[in-house]
């Protein structure tokens, strides 16, 4: 459950007038957390309802509306319709300090915009039905006409109230549709660009989901009916009815749209830095090549709405703040389960055309008695009655079992409630019905275990197999045993050594973190194979074959290869074949996308070389120590506790790191196989013993090698302990024992060697590996610990220490990436590059962009070696989209700070809004005085003495954004506007770069409140 940080319930306020948002207030006042929920404008069912009544307030003037807000106490905004969405009410309600639940305006292009939607589909590899987007009418009909394609569905690509599709049933309808959409206007300017699309064959299905811009949480399927009569028939309209959840979809499929479709489209709006946080929709088709997306839409379906809500069993209130607070991952919503939802849409007379208003509707309380919901859409309430108010005149809901009761239920509802001309559909949910009726046998797909994805995943592992082979086996897969020969592989008397492990709760971080964020899972490949073929070298064994076992409860044939491709190359670097395993899928025993690993080694050894050699161990034998790689691949539950509580999570920067490598990518660095490295030596006869650290750490490992009358005693200053052991010690406040008996510290392997034979064997390894002598057999006391492991709580510090001193050494601090706009010459510009190219600097120049070509700007950038862009304003119909273009630019070339050098054109105030706190500006005064386009001018007609100018964040209004630098000049007789300006230059080219590295070195920054804010530390 999300905590509510609110001491007293909220007010909410729900923008629209459906039934989607009658839905909406009806489910949030279920709420405890809810005091009151006001609906502007509303409609009659959201009238004087409980803890419901609706507002008399424009939603269109946004600054009045959060005004507002604020003066009523309003905790929650959440808007219903597309076009409030589409016009920015989310920027700029949250903008004014308020939280409202929905997607900004630029990611509500995806409904906004056709022609945005397909192309951002197209560039995210989601599928959907091939396309094209017109300006021209003649051009759109002359594409219609020349395709392959049946191009048959024409979309306005603007807003359209849900109604701007047309599916022509042949290429003359579509080239009709597109002269009435864009020469006729029949959608107004929604209909400006018209997009073209192919004809898909199949079933339609709605797929929405809840999403904070990360985690995707899906709500059950739903199935609209948009066609006015049965059996589909008649004009199209807003939906006449729906139903939920839709049976046509198996769980399979569902987890398909949610990884293919879902959120793909989230990972891809935030790779193109439009964080996607609300309600998104997609409509889509159930093709015979898998769903293909038809259109999205960016908040709730109506009729969709009406059956999906009721069947959410958690707290909308709860889950909507957790989708604010990037917590949806955390707080999950729950749906009923067993149960199906059916809504019928009653109608006026002469929809989707014209129709009568102001009709009296009765039956409400012979509905309630049924025990339906009835939620109000276009109605009002006239002279103490409820009166039609719209073409859609209400909903009636009901809930049962299955859907043929609920659609039974349903139906008895229109019956009791009546007005005159009232039309609807009688057969919504004919498609699943039907479904369900279909007698069908089963088959073991069915049960969740789909033999063909497994055996498709074994034609794809079988040459990674083969590409193992070594004397004694080729590692051909698919029968039903492996063979091995051992005269082959060359042994003459062996012993066989078997030895099996898995990689415990590293898993937890490769499937929850890292693997997500990456989508990396090949390294857990070769942990399990050095968990495995490390173990066995403690016998003296050569590993010869693996065997791998993978379970899983539903098979992801792509995730899998990757495992077991991992698994492969791990076996080649161990020298050993992988000669088969088995792949287990268990529908039930897993969650979705989880699995588990276990791997099998077996080697052999000469009888006269196996180890370890317990009567050669004597007293005054050294330890060497080889390198770990890092954790390898135990401790893992106690490293996800420390991360937890530690101030870093696994996307943070690695710990002592270059910045290159993340945190996470630290902790699951594979485990080191040590075979290849220490077979000759194992063989050569100089080692007594061998130890593999895994888990039990230093203390546990090191005396399953050593007779029982003997300890060793091991410094850890004498070895290079890497950082992240150092790291965890401090953020766990681990004792030197914990550290000691859970991780290795560095230390991957030990062996036990002759005192007099120790420096060479030591050399032999440090040709390939890091090694030291770290420690000597002594006789065991009684009562002692066989392992003393002196001064590893000072070398941890120690090493901390050298991490801290080292990373403060480095000349090169990150350098924050501009972008400078121009257009014109530029002279501050190079005022900007040359500070940039001192040593000191903490800024670098990525991009100079410019609203004009050709200018002399452009060929500073050039010469310094900047990649320039030119982005003309004259070759976009609106300032936003213009805007909109550059923000694009800005994102591909991942800018943190922009610089306007003699950029001559206003940012919309979207852009701005996007981008606070990371432009700057500068203007040729001393500000606040003489803002605007002609300063020089004002100074001199006020005859002050003294101007200058002004670096300052840029804001909404003109030069009133926070001050950062300002720079005197004094005014002299005599002066004019040109000598007042050159000087004024001079001091501009001071001033801008000294601002630049204020706020790239994070010496300045703007605060929440919009003031400036300073790091005393980094202050110079």
């Amino acid at each position: 459950m999300v905590q509510i940080k609110r001491l007293m319930a909220d007010h909410v306020l729900v923008i629209g007038s459906g039934g989607r948002e009658h839905v909406l207030a009806w489910k949030l006042a279920q709420s405890p957390h809810v005091k009151h929920v006001l609906v502007a404008p509303g409609n009659a069912g959201t009238a004087n309802n409980g803890k419901i009544s609706n507002a008399a307030i424009s939603v269109n003037d946004h600054a009045a509306l959060a005004k507002y807000c604020k003066d009523q106490k309003i905790g929650l905004v959440v808007v219903g319709p597309e076009v409030p969405l589409a016009a920015g009410i989310v920027d700029d309600l949250t903008a004014a300090g308020l939280r409202c639940f929905g997607p900004t305006a630029k990611a509500a292009q995806l409904e906004s915009s056709k022609s945005f939607s397909k192309a951002f589909l197209d560039r995210h590899g989601i599928p959907t039905a091939r396309w094209k987007a017109f300006t021209n009418a003649e051009e759109a009909c002359a594409f219609i006409t020349s395709v392959a394609f049946p191009a048959l569905v024409v979309k306005a690509s603007g807003l359209a109230a849900g109604k701007g599709v047309i599916v022509a049933t042949n290429k003359e309808e579509a080239c009709k549709a597109v002269h009435e959409i864009m020469q006729d206007k029949t959608f107004g300017t929604a209909g400006e660009i018209v997009v073209v699309e192919e004809l898909l064959e199949g079933e339609e299905i709605s797929c929405l989901c809840f999403t904070d811009g990360i985690t995707v949480a899906p709500m059950p399927p739903a199935q609209d009916h948009k066609r006015l009569m049965d059996g589909d028939q008649g004009p199209n309209t807003g939906g006449m009815g729906a139903y939920s959840p839709a049976p046509q979809l198996s769980k399979d499929l569902l987890l398909k749209i949610r990884d293919s479709v879902l959120q793909k489209t989230v990972d891809g709006m935030q790779k193109e830095g439009i964080p996607y946080i609300g309600v998104l929709y997609a409509g889509l088709m159930l093709t015979k090549d898998g769903p293909k997306v038809l259109e999205f839409n960016c908040r709730f379906g109506d009729p969709e709405c009406q059956v999906i809500l009721p069947l959410l069993k958690s707290d909308l209130y709860e889950v909507l703040q957790a989708t604010i607070d990037k917590k949806l991952s955390d707080h999950m919503p729950v749906w009923f389960e067993d149960c199906s939802a059916v809504t019928v849409v009653m109608a006026s007379e002469g929809y989707p055309g014209s129709y009568a208003k102001g009709l009296e509707i009765t039956g409400f309380s012979q509905a309630k008695e049924l025990g339906l919901e009835v939620f109000h859409a276009g109605t009002a309430v006239k002279d103490g009655k409820v009166v039609t108010n719209g073409g859609r005149v209400l909903a009636v809901t009901a809930i049962k079992n299955d859907i043929i009761s609920a659609l039974d239920e349903a139906n008895k509802g229109v019956g009791v409630i009546q007005f005159k001309g009232a039309i609807y559909r009688k057969d919504i949910g004919y498609r699943a019905i039907a479904f369900l009726k279909q007698s069908r046998g089963l088959t073991y797909k069915d049960s969740g275990v789909d033999i063909a994805a497994g055996n498709t995943l074994v034609q794809k592992i079988k040459p990674l197999a083969a590409a193992t082979s070594r004397p004694g086996c080729n590692a051909e897969l698919g029968g039903f045993a492996g063979l091995f020969d051992l005269r082959e592989a060359g042994y003459k008397d062996p012993i066989l050594v078997s030895g099996t492990d898995g990689v415990g709760t590293k898993l937890k971080v490769v499937r929850r973190k890292i693997a997500q964020l990456c989508k990396k899972h090949d390294t857990i490949g070769q942990d399990l194979v050095a968990m495995c073929v490390n173990d066995i070298l403690a016998q003296g064994a050569e590993p010869l074959f693996f065997l791998d076992y993978f379970a899983c409860g539903k098979l992801d044939v792509g995730m899998t290869q990757a495992i077991i491709a991992g698994i492969a190359q791990a076996c080649k670097l161990a020298g050993c074949a992988l000669l088969g395993g088995e792949t287990a899928e268990m529908p039930g025993m897993y969650p979705p996308g989880e699995y588990d690993l276990g791997g099998f080694a077996v080697g052999a050894v000469e009888r006269g070389q196996m180890l370890p050699q317990l009567d050669r161990i004597v007293d005054g034998d050294l330890v060497i120590g080889i390198a770990s790689s890092g954790i390898h691949s135990n401790g893992f539950s106690l490293v996800r506790k420390i991360v937890e509580k530690s101030s870093l999570d696994f996307s943070s920067p690695s710990v002592g790191g270059s910045g290159k490598q993340t945190l996470g990518q630290q902790l699951l660095m594979p485990t080191k196989i040590y075979s290849k490295l220490l077979l000759p030596i194992l063989r050569s006869g100089s080692i007594k013993a061998y130890a593999h650290i895994t888990g039990g750490g230093l203390l546990e490992n090191i005396p399953r090698v050593l007779p029982a009358s003997f300890g060793v005693v091991l410094d850890a200053l004498s070895w290079k302990i890497p950082d992240i052991f150092s790291w965890l010690q401090k953020e766990g406040n681990l004792s030197e024992e914990e550290m000691a008996r859970t991780f290795n510290c560095g230390i991957g392997a030990v062996l036990v060697v002759q005192k007099e034979l120790a420096g060479q064997v030591l050399k032999d390894i440090q040709r390939h590996e890091d090694a030291w002598l770290i420690g000597k057999v002594v006789c065991h006391q009684a009562g002692s610990a066989h392992v003393e492991v002196n001064n590893l709580l000072q070398a941890l510090q120690a090493n901390r220490l050298q991490s801290f001193h080292s990373q403060r050494s480095k000349t090169q601090p990150r350098k924050t990436r501009v972008a400078v706009l121009i257009s014109g010459t530029g002279t501050n510009l190079e005022a900007l590059i040359t500070s940039t190219k001192k040593p000191t600097s903490h800024a670098e120049i990525v991009l100079v962009i410019s609203n004009k070509a050709g200018v002399e700007g452009l060929k500073k950038a050039e010469r310094a070696g900047i990649p320039t862009k030119v982005i003309d304003h004259k070759l976009y119909s609106s300032r936003m989209e213009f805007d909109s273009a550059v923000d694009k630019v800005l994102e591909e070339f991942s800018t943190e700070l922009i610089c306007l050098a003699g950029f001559m054109r206003i940012l919309s105030a979207p852009f701005v809004r996007k981008w606070d706190g990371k432009i700057l500006n500068i203007h040729p005064s001393l500000l606040p005085s003489f803002k605007g386009a002609h300063a020089h001018r004002l100074v001199l007609e006020a005859g002050v003495r003294i101007t200058g100018c002004t670096v300052h964040f840029v804001a909404e209004e003109v030069d009133a954004g926070a001050i950062i630098f300002q720079e005197a000049v004094p005014v002299k007789i005599g002066d004019t506007e040109e000598t007042l300006s050159e000087r004024v230059k001079e001091a501009e080219h001071r001033a801008f770069p000294a601002a630049m590295q204020l706020v790239a070195s994070g010496a300045v920054c703007l605060g929440g409140d919009g003031k400036l804010c300073w790091n005393a530390e980094k202050t110079p």
